[in-house]
């Protein structure tokens, strides 16, 4: 019995290389079913053909254990702004200074919620709509990951 290879989408990994280059990132990486594509400025691209696991999150704690502030994220993550790329958060214009956005404050569509510093760039993060802002999920300096929760607009 044959086992058949995957075949390799050099579209994919085009498209993967262009976002490296547009974002400044080093690595990226997409998993799609049991096919997972790396690429990465440092070495090579990789694509690997191996069976995804599916339960590699612990089990949720109870309510109560977790901040007040992490509750919203499951019921309103389709309302969350995500981070468009790694790097660390900054609430405020300068240290110090007011906030772009507090809870209760309406915000709207363009206006500059946070900044992400990445690569040593200040990046003005706007908001994607106007709307309420019912949760900020990240505090200023934290680190993100690309499409990390960080505040919530209804």
């Amino acid at each position: 019995m044959a086992t058949r290879k995957p075949s390799i989408d050099q579209d994919l990994i085009r498209d993967l290389a262009n976002i490296l280059n547009e974002t400044d990132l080093t690595e990226i990486e997409v998993e799609q079913d049991d096919l997972r594509v790396r690429v990465s400025r440092a070495g090579t691209p990789q694509m690997v053909h191996a069976p995804v696991a599916q339960q590699q999150m612990p089990a949720p704690q109870p309510v109560a254990a977790q901040p007040a502030e992490a509750a919203p994220v499951a019921a309103t993550s389709a309302n969350a702004v995500t981070a468009p790329m790694v790097g660390t958060v900054y609430l405020s214009p300068a240290p110090g200074s007011k906030p772009f956005v507090e809870v209760g404050q309406s915000v709207k569509e363009g206006q500059t919620i946070l900044i992400i510093e990445a690569m040593k760039t200040m990046n003005q993060i706007p908001s994607p709509r106007s709307g309420k802002v019912v949760s900020v999920l990240v505090a200023d300096g934290d680190p993100v990951e690309f499409a990390e929760p960080m505040i919530v607009i209804e």
